[in-house]
């Protein structure tokens, strides 16, 4: 199985580090630490990659073997997202609008492995990493796929999970799934504003999208609940 990552990282060694040009620019010390952090562990990755392949092309099947565990256990760390706004989640004005095979493909792929395994094996939790990996791909190399959306919504959903617990990075990509194609999630929304809401308590945004939610959906009890959080937050109904 741990094979598994060495094609997919070496098709797409910066699949988890999307491009600087979709973030806006950041400045200070803890961005460059951050950048540094981001740096190193994708130079740490790729030289394990690079050593897997020396000893493989080498015939030494205990060194590549010894590779393949210590990939295998840089890809279990959980590697927060300390900067979402550096290399990590794309803008809001990306659209989903081109049918490409390619990322179709990869979805599918994606779909294969995710919530595959029992949850706290370790199984489980290299699946989600394989997910992540290849929806990352998508966006990377597919930035106007008509599957954009859906692949922010899966990596909201990723990112929510138990493998990861990234609140901020969850919503985050609730997000722009609505932005890059409104009304592909209808509930995409209400659980970016749930975040929000009970993990970040961030009340101010929970409030904007729980206005959102009222404006723009039809699901009857996403709207009550949206009314009913509106209501305690606010002190009257937005509706």
């Amino acid at each position: 199985m741990m094979r598994f990552f060495l094609p997919i990282t070496l098709l797409a060694v910066a699949s988890l580090s999307l491009s600087l040009a979709q973030s806006p620019p950041t400045e200070g010390k803890d961005a460059e630490l951050v950048k540094r952090t981001l740096d190193a562990r994708q130079e740490y990755q790729d030289s394990l990659i690079a050593m897997w392949t020396h000893y493989t092309k080498a015939g030494d099947r205990e060194r590549a073997k010894w590779v393949e565990e210590e990939l295998k256990a840089f890809h279990l760390i959980n590697k927060p997202s300390y900067r979402l706004d550096i290399q990590d989640v794309p803008g809001p004005n990306l659209e989903a609008k081109v049918n490409v095979k390619e990322a179709n493909d990869l979805f599918k792929e994606a779909m294969l492995y995710k919530g595959r395994g029992i949850p706290g094996t370790e199984d489980y939790t290299l699946n989600q990493r394989r997910t992540e990996l290849l929806l990352r791909k998508i966006l990377q190399k597919y930035p106007n796929s008509d599957k954009i959306a859906d692949v922010a919504y899966e990596l909201g959903d990723l990112y929510e999970g138990r493998a990861y617990r990234q609140y901020g990075r969850a919503a985050a990509f609730y997000e722009r799934s609505y932005q890059w194609q409104k009304g592909s999630r209808t509930d995409a929304v209400m659980r970016a504003a749930r975040l929000y809401d009970r993990q970040l308590n961030e009340k101010g945004k929970a409030i904007e999208l729980y206005r959102l939610e009222v404006e723009t959906d039809t699901d009857a009890a996403r709207l009550k609940e949206a009314d009913r959080r509106l209501a305690e937050l606010t002190g009257g109904s937005k509706r």
